[in-house]
């Protein structure tokens, strides 16, 4: 059975990204999701859609990425789907983080933060389009 859902749509405009944290910020209350919950999600996302607005589109135009939240077995599960080229954050290599700081290459360590964030992550790639679901526990 699933529980409350919640279905946002943003366009390829990082000014949007600020816009929704909020939104999540009361739907994870409203389901007794707590605020670290909410966190986690509120940051990944950042990573992520920044990412995808920033490097993902070979054109100007204005696209949309849509953002699903749904509450289920006392967690929250995430997903994204956009138009951007093809990139699966769950094939990108783990950064350094041992290395001199004008030593590591540039790049990652956002990707890096999602992983450590969420419990789960997978990427499928289906009719020209990312798929990036996310699973976050309640008190993982």
């Amino acid at each position: 059975m699933s529980g409350p859902v919640l279905n946002l749509t943003i366009h390829n405009d990082l000014a949007e990204i600020s816009r929704i944290a909020p939104i999540i910020d009361a739907f994870c209350a409203d389901n007794g999701l707590g605020d670290e919950l909410a966190h986690a999600v509120n940051l990944s996302l950042d990573e992520l859609l920044t990412n995808t607005i920033s490097y993902g589109y070979e054109d100007a135009g204005r696209h949309e990425i849509q953002v699903d939240l749904s509450v289920a077995s006392g967690g929250l599960t995430v997903r994204l789907r956009d138009d951007a080229r093809a990139f699966d954050p769950t094939a990108a290599a783990e950064p350094d983080l041992d290395a001199d700081i004008d030593e590591r290459a540039v790049g990652g360590l956002g990707i890096h933060i999602v992983r450590a964030m969420m419990d789960d992550i997978r990427y499928s790639r289906i009719d020209g389009h990312n798929l990036l679901t996310l699973i976050k526990r309640a008190g993982a």
